[in-house]
């Protein structure tokens, strides 16, 4: 695998520095600074390659960028409304200057609205240190009690609605403002942080799309992304569904395996591949990972390995440590580093899959200081650190 670590830019308050003192040896990054649905130009993403490696020496471990995670998906072509064949264009042209710049690997993901959700970024662990957790009742509480949606008798159960308003008349002012915050605009991938009435419209937007709906504006999209990925030889790996349930009345699309089977199905290429996230289909209870990468890992262009605890409810869960939670790392890396030999054997140039520590606890002193939710720095190192030990006895 290659080692990688993400990175938010030159603005990250997680230097290039710290990253190379946590042994990984990759940059994951995107241009952050352009927004969505704007072109990426070949100059923008060559000035980023230019500053990772003016941050290299020759005393170093020389980081490389090897993954755009990510280019994203503006709205109006999840809608397939307004300007979303210009948008697509936009977004054809940033594949090109990706390319052209020598990177290989495309991550993006498909979510309506918002990329991955959680209703708290603060929860505490025995431990002291502090993890990312998506309460479902404090979901029902968002969509209830600050987005006041009406028929959620649709969704929830009597016992869930009677549960969310017995927690909600326990909350103060304090809370409503971290659920808010950590919903609409705390975590780092939100490509826009919502006011309320904003989150609202953008609800509206979506009234008419449903399940198939939403399907088909990604099998449209891929028809006219992926030519572009086999012409300059870019895997495209979409990433699943964070949490992978409905949320929102809205359709979740990229879920299960059924899902990725519709997905695949949709495009034949090599090119239309999978961001594999241990954690986000791993905090389904429906979902066996392991089935998972077995049935789709010839498609598997990129990793995320992170660890979760499914709570009693069966819906809620929390980030554990790398080697604590639901998922059994040393069983899924061999059967990564089983299929890495099959793509060796069969002489694939590009036979080491990348692999980034995904998230991680913020502990000791990072919890003093400012960082993008789950991606302080201890606790990501921590995470490699637990990874590469499994990693190195799997080798000998």
């Amino acid at each position: 695998m290659q080692l990688s670590f993400r990175w938010y830019g030159p603005k990250d308050s997680v230097s290039l520095s710290d990253i190379r003192q946590s042994n990984a040896e990759y940059i994951v990054t995107s241009l952050h600074q352009i927004p969505t649905g704007n072109k990426w130009k070949k100059d923008d993403v060559q000035k980023r390659i230019n500053y990772i490696k003016n941050n290299n020496n020759r005393y170093n471990v020389n980081l490389k960028w090897n993954v755009v995670e990510s280019i994203p998906v503006h709205n109006n072509i999840k809608l397939r409304k307004d300007n979303y064949k210009k948008l697509i264009d936009n977004y054809k042209d940033s594949i090109v200057s990706v390319a052209d710049n020598k990177i290989k690997t495309v991550c993006y993901n498909f979510m309506p609205i918002i990329d991955w959700t959680r209703t708290q970024l603060d929860y505490r662990l025995p431990t002291e240190g502090l993890a990312l957790r998506f309460n479902f009742i404090q979901f029902i509480i968002f969509e209830k009690y600050i987005l006041k949606l009406k028929n959620l008798d649709n969704r929830y159960n009597d016992s869930q609605l009677a549960l969310a308003k017995k927690y909600y008349k326990t909350m103060r002012k304090k809370d409503f403002d971290n659920l808010k915050f950590s919903i609409m605009g705390g975590l780092p991938a939100a490509e826009s942080k919502y006011t309320v009435r904003e989150f609202n419209k953008m609800l509206d937007e979506y009234n008419d799309i449903d399940k198939e709906g939403l399907r088909s504006n990604l099998k449209y999209f891929l028809s006219e992304i992926i030519p572009v990925a086999e012409e300059k030889k870019i895997k495209m790996a979409i990433h699943p569904d964070d949490p992978p349930i409905p949320l929102f009345g809205l359709p979740r699309i990229v879920s299960d395996l059924e899902d990725y089977k519709y997905i695949f199905k949709s495009y034949l290429s090599e090119n239309n591949g999978m961001t594999f996230c241990a954690g986000s289909l791993g905090s389904s209870i429906k979902n066996n990972i392991y089935d998972i990468f077995n049935r789709f890992k010839e498609k598997i262009y990129f990793i995320h390995l992170r660890n979760v605890k499914i709570e009693k409810d069966k819906k809620s869960f929390y980030e554990t440590n790398h080697l604590k939670g639901d998922i059994n790392f040393v069983k899924l890396i061999k059967m990564i580093f089983k299929e890495e030999k099959r793509r060796k054997e069969t002489n694939l140039k590009y036979y080491n899959i990348p692999m980034r520590p995904d998230h991680g606890h913020c502990l000791l002193d990072d919890q003093k200081k400012t960082f993008n939710p789950g991606y302080s720095v201890i606790g990501r190192m921590m995470g490699l650190s637990e990874l590469r030990g499994i990693i190195k006895s799997l080798e000998n």
